[in-house]
């Protein structure tokens, strides 16, 4: 996400000027504007603990056990690295390193980390392959740097860059070769390079190698962006990496979906597998403390048993509320997904993820006002889950009438079958509806998988009786602008009207119910809070779902997504290189329309 241009030389060569080393060399006295801002870049950087990669865990008690020891780090480097031969580093300079360091620390618990390639098997190192003396230690795993420097007071590197990072984080740095950052008088140094003739402090070499030599592209738009950007980037996927560590069993998931699950399950250190049932996850491995995943409301065979079995809870993923354009029964890539590991959001007779954010977030203002402006542009841009439609709403005058929407949905979907609360067609639904609201216009809009015909939503020839109008076409938004009232049993799109201003009426227990945002048909003894709008969609959009960038293969946000999502309207569809089978039109995915639909019948 950052790469540097120099038209002097190269920041690691200490044997020809660089851009940078002319920086450093630059006799004006720093911008004290510019000083404080990467500043508080740099207080960011280590209170997010990212370092180059990113991608190693914290060490934990077995790989640092406790001791009253002093502890010394020593880094080593990959053999023949360009910036260990152009910063006048041998293998000597590393034998050297390491006698320093014992001479230099009688008594001192001495740790040798190895460079993350090295120990991915993939270079060799310097270090690792020398005889170490007795007590010296070698570090098996990669690991956060950050969590070895907040337990070693003193660090020595040839030319990596930990040394770096160590000298921002305080700690004693002894330089055995010429890295970037020595001869600013911020390292001990055993060489020198006379071209180097200020005396620089830790932060000053931080803002000219960070903030002005450094670039920095935005993966998403590929724009140039501000550092800051790119370090909000880097901690969402840091934490998507950290959260998936280890192994997720998926049960039952079907074939066409797997594609799409794998990169927001995906870890550097983990792993995912795919298994029919409970039994075929025990046959390829799964073990106690591995995690359980099954799609929205599926039982597969053997899941409890497996469940207890390894003792854990099963965690149940959906698609998220800013999907895609186009249907994901067309086999089209979510943009979003929601992974719950105390129950799911469409079923209100048992706590979630969901509703505990929703029941105990302290939302910040910072957060409140993210939410704002989301939800704005959600609005503005017309956007929705699938975001199709596109047919002209004729809509005969309807006087003084109340003209109410109601949003059909798929009759077996698991949020009608769990969160119905009495209430399971659509005809049931447009039932109650107008026994509740005899003078009003009443329109139903058809699911858009059954429009389709993919799913089933009932006989429309028993709704049409109570009903004035037909909507099957339309976008939703366009629905919504005309409707005065939304009247739904758990539909998403009674939330998507809350983010426009509409009144929502609910008639079963979709998880925007009893905050009072909606007037509810049932009551919710867990859902006592009452939330503003903005903290209704800061929960919603923002905190529960991971969202995925396809393009640039990056964990994003929301606002990321959104923007894609109006692109992908724009141009009608999706880009050229996606897997997925997503051109209506293509008579690929009408084969396999037929075949998907006998195989479900």
């Amino acid at each position: 996400m950052s790469l540097v241009v120099d038209d002097l030389g190269i920041y690691y060569d200490a044997g020809h000027q660089s851009r940078l080393e002319a920086i450093l060399n630059d006799p004006a006295p720093p911008d004290p504007d510019e000083t404080a801002r990467s500043g508080k870049i740099l207080e960011l950087i280590q209170e997010l603990r990212l370092s180059k990669y990113n991608m190693a865990p914290d060490p934990d008690s077995a790989t640092l056990p406790a001791t009253s020891r002093q502890r010394v780090l020593v880094v080593d480097q990959t053999r023949d690295d360009m910036s260990v031969r152009l910063g006048q580093g041998t293998e000597e300079s590393f034998r050297q390193m390491l006698g320093a360091a014992l001479d230099e620390n009688p008594g001192a618990e001495i740790i040798i980390k190895p460079h993350p390639e090295t120990v991915a098997g993939t270079k060799r190192g310097y270090l690792t392959e020398m005889t170490l003396p007795k007590g010296v230690r070698l570090l098996k795993q990669d690991v956060n740097p950050f969590g070895l420097l907040a337990q070693c007071e003193k660090v020595y590197a040839v030319t990596s860059q930990l040394g770096f990072e160590a000298a921002l984080a305080g700690r004693e740095v002894h330089c055995h070769g010429l890295p970037f950052y020595a001869g600013w008088g911020i390292t001990r140094d055993q060489l020198t390079c006379p071209r180097r003739t200020r005396q620089r402090t830790p932060l000053e070499v931080f803002s000219a190698a960070m903030t002005r030599y450094a670039r920095y592209v935005d993966p998403i738009t590929g724009q140039p962006c501000d550092v800051r950007r790119i370090i909000s980037l880097l901690e969402r996927n840091k934490r998507t990496n950290e959260t998936n560590r280890g192994t997720t069993i998926c049960l039952g998931i079907q074939r066409w979906k797997r594609g799409h699950l794998r990169p927001y399950l995906a870890s550097t250190g983990g792993q995912t597998v795919f298994a029919s049932n409970g039994i075929s996850a025990l046959r390829k491995g799964a073990k106690p403390g591995d995690r359980i995943l099954v799609w929205g409301g599926k039982e597969p065979a053997g899941l409890h048993a497996l469940a207890s079995q390894l003792g854990v809870r099963v965690g149940r993923i959906e698609d998220g509320f800013l999907r895609s354009v186009g249907l994901g029964s067309d086999f089209i890539r979510p943009a979003s997904l929601v992974i719950d590991w105390h129950g799911a959001y469409w079923d209100p007779e048992r706590p979630n993820d969901l509703e505990r954010i929703l029941a105990h977030e302290t939302f910040s203002p910072g957060l409140l006002d993210r939410a704002a402006r989301l939800r704005a542009r959600i609005v503005d841009a017309q956007l929705s889950k699938y975001n199709i439609g596109h047919s002209e709403l004729h809509v005969p005058n309807t006087g003084e009438r109340r003209v109410l929407l109601v949003p059909g949905q798929v009759e077996g979907d698991v949020s009608v079958r769990m969160g119905g609360m009495g209430i399971h067609t659509n005809l049931e639904l447009v039932r109650a509806i107008r026994q509740s609201n005899p003078d009003a216009f009443i329109a139903f809009k058809p699911h858009p998988d059954v429009v389709a015909g993919n799913r089933s939503g009932g006989n429309l020839s028993e709704i049409k009786p109570f009903v004035d109008a037909l909507w099957s076409g339309a976008h939703i938004h366009h629905c919504m602008a005309r409707a005065d009232e939304v009247h739904t049993l758990t539909s998403l799109t009674g939330f998507e009207a809350l983010l426009r201003g509409k009144r929502v009426v609910t008639y079963g227990g979709p998880f925007y119910a009893g905050w009072g945002l909606t007037r509810d048909r049932i009551t919710f003894p867990r859902r006592g809070r009452q939330l503003s709008l903005d903290e209704l969609v800061a929960g919603v959009l923002i905190l529960y779902p991971s969202y995925y960038d396809w393009d640039s293969r990056i964990h994003c946000g929301p606002e990321e997504t959104v923007e894609r999502l109006i692109a992908r309207k724009e141009t009608g569809g999706v880009p050229a290189d996606s897997r997925s089978l997503a051109r209506p039109g293509d008579v690929v995915l009408r084969m396999v329309r037929l075949i998907a639909g006998w195989m479900r019948a």
